[in-house]
């Protein structure tokens, strides 16, 4: 039987696709417990400095596995759900100090369309379309949805989303600002491939304090923001890539950049 999670590495990046294509890649216990584990290694691991999360087949994903939770001896039950699947993933998502990109090459929906839009870039295939599906079944959004998408598209758009679980086509999600870019069928895995090498190639450490600043920009007042930008600009000056990027300014060339 073929893992629920698939890992390969190369350039220096760390490509996890979520691989149950024939339920469009919705989750259940054990893919997200194991997406958990692969993003550990991928955090842990020094040879990789982006990250590209994506879905095999059809969709990115559905959201939750609905056979799960409609059989009673698979069913964990939302609380544990919550806090032991989708939280998780969505904490790990914002701390992991190195770049992640959700290449959304399907239908994103429910919980698959929230961890798509908790990713650092959001890259979306033309035919993809992203649903707050949750309303639909009776539920409220999960996964950080009522967190990252008011803070995306504004409380009315989002609000309005939410309740009517409109689907939203990949374009109209560009134009909302909901999503970074849309690319075409064709050239989607390779566009895809040229931004994760190019994030890769970047100063990784600089990456990973721009992601902590805006996670902490979310509550912070201006004051704790500006104190926040000082330490971390004092912390970005003393790294190897600062020096790099300026010695190659200077030398009017390409700085090559190595994370440190």
């Amino acid at each position: 039987m073929d893992k629920s999670i698939l890992l390969k590495t190369e350039n220096q990046v760390a490509y996890i696709t979520l691989n149950r294509p024939d339920v469009f890649n919705s989750f259940d216990r054990e893919m997200a417990l194991l997406l958990q584990a692969t993003l550990d290694d991928c955090e842990k691991n020094s040879e990789v400095r982006s990250i590209v999360l994506s879905g095999k087949g059809k969709a990115f994903c559905a959201g939750q596995d609905l056979k799960e939770v409609t059989t009673p001896e698979l069913n964990p039950g939302f609380k544990k759900i919550l806090e032991e699947h989708y939280n998780p993933i969505i904490i790990r998502i914002r701390n992991i100090n190195k770049p992640i990109i959700a290449a959304v090459n399907g239908v994103a929906a429910g919980a698959g369309a929230n961890i798509a839009l908790a990713c650092d870039v959001v890259v979306a295939s033309e035919n993809v379309s992203f649903i707050q599906a949750f309303s639909k079944i009776g539920l409220v959004p999960d996964s950080g949805g009522t967190f990252f998408l008011p803070r995306l598209i504004g409380f009315q758009k989002a609000s309005a989303l939410m309740m009517f679980g409109d689907k939203i086509p990949a374009k109209e999600a560009e134009a909302l600002g909901m999503i970074y870019k849309v690319f075409p069928v064709d050239t989607f895995n390779e566009e895809v491939k040229t931004i994760a090498i190019h994030l890769a190639n970047m100063p990784t450490k600089a990456l990973g304090f721009i992601k902590k600043m805006l996670n902490e920009s979310m509550t912070n007042t201006l004051e704790k923001q500006l104190d926040l930008e000082g330490k971390l600009q004092i912390e970005a000056a003393q790294s190897e890539d600062y020096i790099e990027g300026v010695n190659a300014f200077i030398e009017k060339r390409k700085p090559i950049f190595k994370g440190k």
